[in-house]
């Protein structure tokens, strides 16, 4: 005999309407406790594809199916029940379909789903030669061209997408593609936007982890990228006419007048982290002195009084100063 949940699960295959939206409101509403997720992930088979398919229906109905699939993608477990019944591939599918109207829940959903690394190789396309990479293609361009001036900025969430596949080496190289230039856009793309310019910082920092094989490749958008991670760390100093002629154009501008601080230490510390794995690299510390970097760290470091940022700065700048000694020598010896 079944159970009262389970014959609320069927009723979320039910033709009629009204009984389809009340039966998924009560499963939206369960996935709102621990309690309820911990029941409806013993049917996870059943409710999982019932929910999916009503994505595509009405915001009376995909709505809600859309935030109980949130919720439960909470749940790993739950989550990789998910990319197996290829969530990720359902998502983008709805999310790009002409007048979809859960937009950010389905971006949320990606989020979730991005945690694991079956749901990245899922949104990358990995196993599709012609395909790969598409989907993240997609994903940078809404990102890049929506607004987070406007009241609901739906694809914000992306910035955790992004943050979530440099976390793995064929996503960084996939940003890295030349070809395709998905990091340039990320990396010029300015928002208001805290949750885009945390996600912005990580997933530079992320990609900087190739630095050792692919630094020609960051160095090439070195007219961006140095001013999105120099930016953040140069203090709130005026900057003098000495200090700014060793400087490109942009950096320059920039810091030769009163600006708005970065008030958040995580994307200081995300600058300084992706900063260090560049000036590892011999060509990436030369590319540094060339923007008058060290200076502009020192400013920075006297402005900062955060103790996760202090460290972060003293770790890239104790490359700097054991370059400088190794010049001091070579000097001193060949004289």
């Amino acid at each position: 005999m079944a159970t009262e949940l389970e014959e609320l699960i069927a009723f979320l295959s039910s033709p009629s309407p009204p009984v389809k939206k009340l039966a998924v409101d009560i499963v939206r509403d369960y996935t709102g406790s621990e309690d309820g997720l911990e029941s409806l992930g013993k049917y996870s088979n059943v409710v999982l594809p019932s929910l999916s398919r009503l994505l595509g229906e009405k915001k009376v109905v995909s709505e809600p199916a859309a935030q109980a699939l949130v919720n439960l993608s909470q749940k790993p477990e739950l989550a990789a029940k998910m990319v197996e019944m290829h969530m990720v591939k359902t998502s983008m599918e709805t999310l790009y379909k002409q007048d979809c109207e859960i937009t950010s829940l389905l971006i949320m959903l990606l989020v979730n789903l991005t945690q694991l690394d079956a749901g990245i190789d899922s949104l990358l396309q990995s196993a599709d030669e012609k395909m790969h990479g598409l989907n993240v293609m997609k994903l940078v361009r809404s990102f890049c061209s929506s607004s987070s001036e406007r009241k609901v900025d739906p694809f914000e969430h992306v910035a955790s997408i992004l943050v979530n596949i440099s976390k793995k080496e064929q996503g960084r190289k996939l940003l890295l593609d030349q070809k395709r230039c998905l990091l340039k856009q990320i990396v010029r793309h300015d928002s208001n936007s805290l949750l885009r310019k945390k996600g912005v910082a990580g997933t530079i920092r992320n990609c900087c982890f190739e630095a050792e094989n692919q630094l020609q490749n960051l160095l090439l958008i070195s007219e961006f990228l140095w001013p999105a991670l120099l930016l953040p760390v140069a203090g709130n100093k005026v900057y003098s006419e000495e200090d700014t002629r060793k400087m490109p154009q942009e950096l320059a501008c920039a810091l030769s007048i009163e600006r708005e601080p970065v008030t958040d230490p995580e994307i200081r510390v995300q600058a300084l982290e992706a900063i260090y794995l560049l000036i590892l690299q011999e060509a990436g510390r030369r590319a540094f002195w060339s923007v008058n970097g060290p200076r502009i760290l020192q400013v920075g470091y006297a402005d900062e009084d955060d103790p996760k940022a202090m460290e972060a700065y003293e770790r890239a700048g104790s490359l700097l100063i054991q370059e400088s000694g190794v010049d001091e020598e070579s000097t001193e010896t060949s004289s």
